[in-house]
């Protein structure tokens, strides 16, 4: 039975959680007001309601067992190929569908969740997964309003003169006219199975923006962002 064929919908969550972070060390499983943080993923995952398996992708044994205490499935380790720093996290991704299929679970759609973001909420992998079905998607991936246009920003010569740093139209252009930019912010990617197996890319044609608040959009890449995602859960009471 291969994935052209199925006739039931069967919906696959994998987190990855390799071990071999190096801007923040066991970035994945540092505790994150008393719980680890690919924990957080992994609740929100079991709260949305959406998946029939949440898997956690990862190299390690001790993550392993972490992610099995808080409710996942790691019925199979990361090979040391798809866990080296070249490899993605895609390569990850069509390895555990690969697993799976051998093991006779066959899945229709699977969602990408980095722990890194671990501010996302149950309602929106719902939301994704309504507009996943609505639009008959390929591929439904979370964005969020970036901070600043990009219409602000250019690179400086060796002597950082701002000489035609921007476009005449631009600085005669108030800030709310611009137009409203958005950039991927790593919470939800998600994918057709049968689309991904036989795609080079997730961003082809049927893939729809979910829009998601910023303050949920917040990406775990070092102590600082850490901290700023602990803060903000303290102030939000610390929950999902």
């Amino acid at each position: 039975m291969g994935y052209l064929f199925m006739s039931e919908m069967k919906n696959l969550a994998i987190i990855p959680a390799r071990s071999g972070s190096k801007g923040l060390p066991d970035k994945n499983i540092k505790l994150l007001n008393n719980k680890p943080l690919l924990a957080y993923s992994i609740e929100v995952a079991q709260l949305s309601g959406t998946f029939d398996e949440i898997h956690v992708s990862t190299d390690s044994d001790k993550y392993a067992e972490i992610a099995t205490k808080h409710g996942a499935s790691v019925p199979f380790l990361r090979s040391k190929e798809t866990s080296s720093d070249t490899a993605s996290s895609w390569d990850a991704v069509r390895e555990t569908l690969n697993r799976y299929e051998h093991l006779g679970k066959h899945f229709s759609m699977v969602t990408l969740l980095q722990p890194t973001t671990p501010l996302r909420q149950p309602e929106d992998i719902r939301k994704a997964y309504e507009i996943f079905h609505a639009r008959n998607a390929n591929s439904v991936i979370s964005v969020c309003e970036v901070d600043h246009s990009p219409l602000w920003c250019n690179t400086l010569p060796e002597d950082h003169s701002l000489k035609d740093f921007l476009r005449p139209d631009v600085i005669t252009l108030p800030r709310q006219k611009l137009n409203t930019y958005y950039r991927i912010n790593g919470a939800i990617y998600m994918i057709d199975v049968n689309f991904f197996m036989h795609s080079d890319s997730i961003y082809e044609t049927n893939s729809i923006a979910y829009i998601m608040d910023k303050e949920k959009s917040i990406d775990i890449d070092d102590e600082f962002d850490f901290r700023l995602v602990e803060a903000i859960m303290r102030m939000n009471g610390c929950g999902l």
